[in-house]
């Protein structure tokens, strides 16, 4: 057992700094160890990641802070030039992209899962009424982005467990001005298609009553997407 005293320094120790801002910190040194002034193009994604030993995904969540901050700026097919070269602290913006991606892929495939055992017939028209939304609203962005918030809900709380609703709440809301920058600049129209034909094969299964098929429509939805915001395929 841990003495109060253990317990107290412990609770005392600064958080360890999220990696996309030891990542941007990293990059803010490399513009300035090769003097690369205003408008100077960084190296291209691959060889940066190479040259800092990151992910690509790391990569661009560093990359993403730093435009967010002003220091850079992002330029889908063109590449990342320099904005500002005088050091600028990297903001603070909650969970990373593919924090929150990691958390929703451990919980939402066990939620998906026990709302296949669990739904009533009212929750899986909840369901599907949110997946319809999504579908017509393909083209407006914003009332897109709420049915897609209102369809993971519903599966929440097809579980029957008002807890497993707030933390699918609390997860959506961790989406920060990072995940939706990044979502501006790497989400795909064949990503948004790919999320439509996710959604109908985790709704297929629930309905079905499949557990195991719910699970892993749900993984493969998350991963589909992480794996896009990390520059791989739709």
């Amino acid at each position: 057992m841990q003495s109060p005293s253990t317990t107290e320094a412990q609770a005392a120790r600064p958080p360890e700094p999220r990696m996309y801002r030891v990542v941007a910190e990293r990059i803010q040194d490399l513009i300035r160890q090769h003097n690369m002034g205003p408008g100077a193009r960084l190296p291209a994604e691959r060889e940066l990641a190479a040259s800092l030993g990151v992910s690509r995904a790391s990569l661009r969540e560093g990359l993403i802070a730093l435009e967010l901050g002003g220091v850079v700026e992002v330029c889908g097919g063109s590449g990342v030039y320099v904005r500002e070269t005088a050091a600028t602290p990297v903001p603070e913006a909650g969970p990373g992209p593919f924090e929150v991606l990691s958390a929703r892929n451990v919980i939402e495939t066990e939620v998906a899962a026990t709302a296949a055992r669990n739904a009533t017939a009212a929750a899986l028209d909840a369901i599907l009424a949110a997946l319809l939304e999504m579908e017509r609203s393909h083209e407006d962005r914003a009332s897109n982005e709420q049915a897609d918030r209102n369809f993971h809900l519903a599966i929440a709380r097809a579980s029957g467990n008002a807890a497993l609703v707030g933390v699918i709440d609390y997860l959506w809301r961790q989406r920060s001005a990072l995940w939706h920058r990044m979502k501006q600049h790497y989400r795909t129209e064949e990503l948004r298609q790919a999320t439509l034909a996710d959604h109908r094969a985790i709704f297929n299964a629930i309905a079905a009553q499949d557990a195991a098929g719910a699970r892993k429509a749900m993984r493969a939805h998350l991963q589909r997407v992480a794996s896009t915001f990390a520059g791989g395929q739709a």
